[in-house]
């Protein structure tokens, strides 16, 4: 059956539809031998796609794994600089194209999810759909109500006001211990940006010292362990294809 390149490539999990329209445009894909076009249709089946003269076989089935990561590996397919990355601790039977969700750092760890399925994780990173970031952080001090409320205003990084945050002192989430000197807050943002939690916390004077995110949408860490993965449940991956606009609210 042929179906438009573009959604081919995108299921496939070479990116989203907006990314593999560029491949196109730069000549990258070929069917059948001849440069592909915006709009042209293909049977993954019966056409030869090619991407930079590699095969785009048809579509594995659409993988969705939560991990927990845990600090010191980095969230990249390959390191130039020889870092162990969060490739490593996927299960070795995963079909191709399983990629990370969005990133956290080095440092960090925590909810992460993996996909094959690039729509998805496209739109799952994209800040237009607002989708909720929870983490526990371990700051030095006590933060004053005055601080608590300044975070939640939303605070100045790059010159640009962070959104509206939720927070407020927490427990360790599980595996995590206290600490002297130091308060765990549960920190709710729908933002992604670089390194955001630990700048905003350090633009009120109380650094991060320990960074974990707990929930991502309705996908809870709980006690995962780290390194470990699962398979996200089908009420989490609906209600998440649902938050990004996949599944209609009726359905």
């Amino acid at each position: 059956m042929k179906e438009r390149l573009q959604k081919i490539l995108a299921r496939g999990g070479y990116g989203s539809r907006r990314s593999v329209e560029a491949l196109i445009v730069a000549g990258r894909v070929h069917v059948n031998g001849e440069p592909a076009t915006l709009g042209m249709q293909a049977d993954a089946h019966a056409d030869v796609v090619e991407l930079d003269g590699a095969r785009v076989l048809p579509r594995a089935a659409a993988v969705y794994v939560a991990m927990h990561k845990p600090a010191g590996f980095v969230t990249t397919a390959r390191d130039p600089q020889g870092r162990r990355t969060v490739m490593e601790l996927l299960p070795h039977d995963l079909p191709p194209h399983v990629l990370p969700v969005g990133r956290l750092d080095r440092d960090t760890e925590g909810l992460l999810l993996f996909t094959n399925d690039g729509e998805f994780a496209h739109r799952l990173a994209h800040p237009r759909y607002a989708v909720e970031k929870e983490y526990h952080a371990l700051v030095a001090g006590a933060p004053p109500p005055g601080a608590i409320a300044s975070l939640e205003q939303g605070v100045l990084i790059d010159a640009r006001r962070t959104a509206p945050a939720r927070i407020e002192p927490a427990q360790p989430p599980p595996g995590f211990d206290a600490r002297a000197g130091h308060t765990w807050l549960r920190i709710v943002i729908h933002e992604g940006r670089k390194r955001q939690v630990r700048r905003m916390c350090a633009a009120v004077g109380h650094p991060v010292r320990v960074l974990v995110r707990t929930r991502l949408d309705g996908v809870l860490l709980g006690r995962l362990e780290r390194g470990s993965t699962r398979p996200l449940s089908a009420r989490e991956l609906r209600g998440l294809r649902r938050a990004v606009g996949l599944v209609a609210d009726g359905d």
